[in-house]
C-alpha cells in the first residue's frame, strides 16, 4: 500500500473534525449560506469512497493503521471493505445534503454555527466507526457517537423535553457501549489480536470458544441499545425532540444503524449458531411489529417516522439473523433503501413543518400546490418506502422476502411478521406522503410555501437516487450489494440483482403486503383510534419503566450517601480501615492462608531497636494530649529508620531521619497553634472497636509483608537505581535520585498533596485566629461584673 493512499485514508476520517472547527468561524462570516461550502466537505469525502468502490468490488480490502499505543496493541486502524464501503457512503452522501438542509431550516438560529460543529462531530465519530479495525478505536468511536448524539438531541437545551431526551439517549446507548467494551475485549483475549479483521477471519474460533455466549449477550448489549430493539427502543422516538436535520440524519442513515453495523459486522465471526438465528429474528420481529404498531397510533409526521425507523431496525436485525445468504442480501438492499427513503420523508416533515408551522397530520392537508416540490419528493420515497417498483425499495422487498419464504413453521412465522410489519410501514408512508397534501386546503399556523432548494433539494435528490440505483441494477449489484454481501458472510459472494423478480412467490408476498396496507391505510382513523385504546389500557411502558429505574437509582443513590456519608470524620476514618482490614485478610484467607511469621533470630541490637519501636508504639497508645502521641509516634519513624541502618541501607535511613524530624516538628507546631480538645470522648465500645479494626489493619499488613519476604525478590530495579543513578542522574544518594529524578512526577504530586494540607491548616489557623475574639463575653466600661463572676476568665467559643 503507499504513503500516500494511507495519509490520505486518514485525512478523509478527520475532514468533518476540521468542519466542526470551521463551522462557527463560516457562519459568523456567511451566515445561513455557509452550509453550503461547508457541504463541501462531506462531498469530498463521498467521492473519496467512491473511488474506492471500484477496487473493493474486486475483492480488495485496504487496512491502514498507525501506532497509538504499541505496549498495548492499541492502533489507530481502519478497515476498508464492502461493508464499510457502503456505510461511509451513506454517512457522507447523506450528510452532505443535511448540511444544506441544516442551513436552510435553522438559517436564522444564533446558534447556527454551533449545530453545524456538533453535526460534523458526529459525522467523524460515525465515520470513524464504521471504519475502525482495532477494537479501542471502535469503542472511543463508538461512544464519541452517544456523546455527540446528545448534544444534537439536546441542543435545544432550555426545554425539559429536549434535556431528558438527551440524557436519555446517553444512559441508554453509554451503557450499550460498556457491554460492547466487555464483548470486544473479550474476543480480543479469545482471539489473541485485537484487529477485528483478523478476529472475525478465525473461523470457529470464537463460536467453539468457552466464552461464546457471553461474547454474545455482550455484543447484543451494545447493538439492540444502539439500534432501538425491543424493549429498548423507547429512547428513539423521544429523540424526536431534537431539530429535524438531526432526526433525518442521526435516526435514519447513521447513528440508529450502528447496532446494526455490528451485527453485520461480527457476522463472521459469531453468526450461524442456533442461538444466534434464534434470538436475533426473535427480538427483531418484535420490534419490527412494535414499531409499526406504535407508529400507526401517532400524529406527529416525526413521529410516525420515528417509529417506523425503529421497525426497520427490528427487520434489518431479523434478516441478520435469519441465516441465509438471500437474507443477508435483502437485508443489505433494504438498509440501503432505507437510508434513502427514511433520510428523504423525514426531511420532507421537516419542511412541512417550517413552512406550515405544525407537524400533526390531522391538521395538514392540500399543500401540493404551496409545496409541490416538496409534494414530489414525499411521493417518490413514498412509493420506495411502500415497495412499489421501479424503486430500490420494491427490488429489497422482493429479495428480503426471497430470503425467508421457506416452508418450515420458523420462517413462515417470520414471513408472516414481515408481511404485517412491511404492510404497516406501506401505511405510515402513505399517510406522510399523501395527508398533508392532498384533499382542501387546511389552515395552518403559517402561511405554508414551497421553501427554499435547501429544503427541497435534498429529499428530492435521495428519492430519485433511490430510482436511479433501482434502474442500475448491474452496478447497484457489483459496487455497493456485492461487496457488503460479501463481507458480511465473510467469504466472496457472488450477488445479482435484479428489477424485474425472476420468481414468483416473492411478487405474490409483495401483492400481499401492498393490499393489506391499502386496506388498513384506508381505515387509518379507526386503526389509530384502536391502538390508542389498546395504549391507555395497557397503561406502563418501556419509556415510563426508565423514568421508575432512574427515580430508583437516584433513591437508592441518595440512601447510600446518607450511610456512608453521614458528615463525621470519624465514620469515614472506621469505613476506611474496616475496609482496609478486609482487603488484606481475606484474599489471604482466600488463598492460602495467613502466613504466620516465625520467630526471626537477631542479634541483641536489633531487639534494642525493636524494643523503642514497642516503646513509642506504647506511648502513642496510652498519651493523654495530641501532641504527646504525635512525639511518640516520631519514636516509631526513629526505629524505622534504625532498621534500615542496621540492614545497610544509609541512603534511605538519613532520608527518613529528615522526613520523620520535619514531620514531628511540623505536626506539634500545628497542634499548639490550634489548640485542639485533648480529651478522648470515645465510650468503652468504640474504644474496643478501634483497637479491633487497629490489630486487623496492623497484622494484615504484617501478614502480606511476611509471604511477600518469603517469595523470591526481584531485584532488577533495584540493580537498575544502583547502576544508572551516577551516569544519568549525577547523584550518590540513591533514595534522593529515585525521589527528585526516576519518580519527580510521583514526588512532585507528593510535594503538591502536603501544600495543599499545609494551606488547609493554615486556613483553619486564620480562622480560628479571626474568630477568637468574636467568642469572647465582653461588656461596656459602664456595665458593672456580677460579684460572683469576678476574676473568672471570660470563656472562649471552641
Amino acid at each position: 500500500m503507499t504513503a500516500t493512499l494511507v495519509e490520505a485514508t486518514f485525512w478523509t476520517v478527520l475532514i468533518p473534525f476540521l468542519g466542526a472547527a470551521l463551522s462557527p468561524w463560516a457562519v459568523g462570516l456567511l451566515r445561513k449560506n455557509a452550509a453550503w461550502p461547508l457541504a463541501l466537505l462531506p462531498f469530498a469525502i463521498f467521492v473519496i469512497f467512491l473511488g474506492y468502490a471500484g477496487r473493493v468490488a474486486d475483492g480488495e480490502t485496504i487496512l491502514v493503521s498507525a501506532p497509538w499505543v504499541p505496549s498495548l496493541g492499541v492502533t489507530f486502524s481502519f478497515y476498508i471493505d464492502g461493508l464499510s464501503t457502503v456505510f461511509a457512503l451513506l454517512i457522507s452522501g447523506i450528510g452532505t445534503f443535511i448540511v444544506i438542509y441544516a442551513g436552510g431550516y435553522l438559517g436564522n438560529h444564533p446558534h447556527l454555527g454551533r449545530f453545524l460543529s456538533f453535526i460534523f462531530l458526529f459525522m467523524g465519530a460515525m465515520l470513524g466507526l464504521v471504519l475502525a479495525d482495532n477494537i479501542i478505536t471502535l469503542f472511543i468511536f463508538w461512544e464519541l457517537t452517544s456523546i455527540t448524539s446528545f448534544l444534537l438531541i439536546g441542543f435545544d437545551h432550555l426545554r425539559t423535553a429536549s434535556r431528558r431526551a438527551a440524557l436519555q439517549a446517553l444512559v441508554v446507548t453509554g451503557a450499550g457501549g460498556l457491554s460492547l467494551l466487555a464483548a470486544l475485549l473479550l474476543m480480543a483475549s479469545v482471539a489473541g489480536d485485537m484487529s477485528l479483521a483478523a478476529i472475525l477471519s478465525s473461523g470457529d474460533l470464537l463460536r467453539e470458544s468457552d466464552w461464546y455466549l457471553a461474547i454474545f449477550l455482550l455484543v447484543l448489549g451494545g447493538a439492540f441499545t444502539k439500534s432501538a430493539q425491543f424493549p429498548l427502543h423507547f429512547w428513539l422516538p423521544n429523540a424526536m425532540e431534537a431539530p429535524t436535520p438531526v432526526s433525518a440524519y442521526l435516526h435514519s442513515a447513521t447513528m440508529v444503524k450502528a447496532g446494526v453495523y455490528l451485527l453485520m459486522r461480527v457476522n463472521p465471526g459469531l453468526g450461524g449458531t442456533e442461538i444466534w438465528e434464534t434470538v436475533l429474528p426473535l427480538f427483531g420481529g418484535a420490534t419490527l411489529l412494535v414499531g409499526t404498531l406504535l407508529a400507526v397510533r401517532q400524529t406527529d409526521l416525526k413521529l410516525m417516522l420515528a417509529y417506523t425507523t425503529v421497525a426497520s431496525l427490528g427487520l434489518l436485525v431479523m434478516l441478520t439473523g435469519a441465516g441465509t445468504e438471500t437474507a443477508i442480501k435483502g437485508a443489505v438492499l433494504y438498509l440501503f433503501a432505507h437510508s434513502l427513503f427514511k433520510g428523504a420523508l423525514f426531511m420532507v416533515a421537516g419542511a412541512i413543518d417550517h413552512e406550515a408551522g405544525t407537524r400533526d397530520v390531522t391538521k395538514l392537508g392540500g399543500l401540493r400546490k404551496a409545496m409541490p416540490y416538496t409534494f414530489a419528493a414525499a411521493c417518490l420515497a413514498a412509493l420506495s418506502m411502500a415497495g412499489f417498483p421501479p424503486f430500490i425499495g420494491f427490488i429489497a422487498k422482493e429479495v428480503l422476502y426471497e430470503g425467508i419464504a421457506f416452508g418450515s413453521p420458523w420462517f413462515v412465522l417470520i414471513t408472516g411478521v414481515a408481511i404485517v410489519g412491511n404492510a404497516l410501514m406501506l401505511v405510515i408512508g402513505a399517510a406522510v406522503a399523501l395527508k398533508p397534501f392532498l384533499g382542501d386546503p387546511v389552515e395552518t399556523p403559517k402561511a405554508a410555501h414551497e421553501g427554499p432548494i435547501s429544503l427541497w433539494s435534498g429529499p428530492m435528490t435521495l428519492a430519485i437516487i433511490g430510482i436511479l440505483t433501482a434502474f442500475a441494477t448491474g452496478w447497484t449489484g457489483s459496487h455497493l450489494i456485492g461487496p457488503m454481501t460479501s463481507s458480511i458472510l465473510g467469504a466472496p459472494t457472488e450477488v445479482e440483482v435484479y428489477l424485474i423478480p425472476k420468481k414468483i412467490l416473492p411478487p405474490l408476498l409483495s401483492l400481499t403486503t401492498i393490499a393489506l396496507g391499502v386496506v388498513i391505510f384506508m381505515r387509518l382513523d379507526a386503526a389509530r383510534a384502536a391502538m390508542a385504546g389498546l395504549l391507555t389500557a395497557i397503561g406502563w411502558g418501556p419509556d415510563r419503566g426508565f423514568d421508575q429505574v432512574m427515580r430508583g437509582m437516584v433513591s437508592s443513590s441518595a440512601f447510600v450517601t446518607r450511610i456512608a456519608q453521614p458528615g463525621s470524620m470519624q465514620v469515614y476514618m472506621v469505613m476506611t480501615f474496616v475496609i482496609t482490614a478486609a482487603f488484606l485478610h481475606v484474599p489471604l484467607f482466600l488463598r492460602d492462608g495467613p502466613a504466620w511469621p516465625q520467630t526471626p533470630v537477631m542479634t541483641f541490637y536489633e531487639w534494642a531497636v525493636l524494643a523503642i519501636g514497642i516503646i513509642g508504639l506504647i506511648s502513642v497508645i496510652i498519651a493523654k494530649t495530641r501532641l504527646i502521641a504525635i512525639i511518640s509516634l516520631g519514636i516509631q519513624g526513629f526505629a524505622v529508620a534504625l532498621i534500615f541502618l542496621l540492614f545497610g541501607a544509609p541512603d534511605l535511613s538519613f532520608t527518613q531521619f529528615m522526613v520523620e524530624t520535619l514531620s514531628v516538628v511540623i505536626l506539634a507546631l500545628v497542634m499548639t497553634r490550634l489548640n485542639l480538645q485533648p480529651t478522648d470522648r470515645r465510650d468503652t465500645p468504640q474504644r474496643i472497636r478501634d483497637w479491633v479494626i487497629a490489630v486487623a489493619c496492623g497484622s494484615g499488613f504484617m501478614m502480606v509483608m511476611v509471604g511477600v519476604a518469603a517469595n523470591p525478590i526481584d531485584l532488577t530495579l533495584s540493580e537498575f537505581f544502583a547502576e544508572y543513578s551516577r551516569p544519568i542522574a549525577h547523584g550518590r544518594n540513591i533514595v534522593n535520585v529515585i525521589l527528585v529524578d526516576f519518580r519527580a512526577i510521583d514526588t512532585l504530586g507528593e510535594i503538591a498533596v502536603v501544600a495543599i494540607a499545609g494551606l488547609a491548616v493554615l486556613a483553619l489557623i486564620r480562622v480560628r485566629a479571626k474568630r477568637k475574639p468574636a467568642g469572647r463575653l465582653t461588656r461596656s466600661a459602664a456595665t458593672p461584673i456580677p460579684a460572683d463572676r469576678a476574676g473568672t476568665p471570660a470563656p472562649e467559643n471552641v
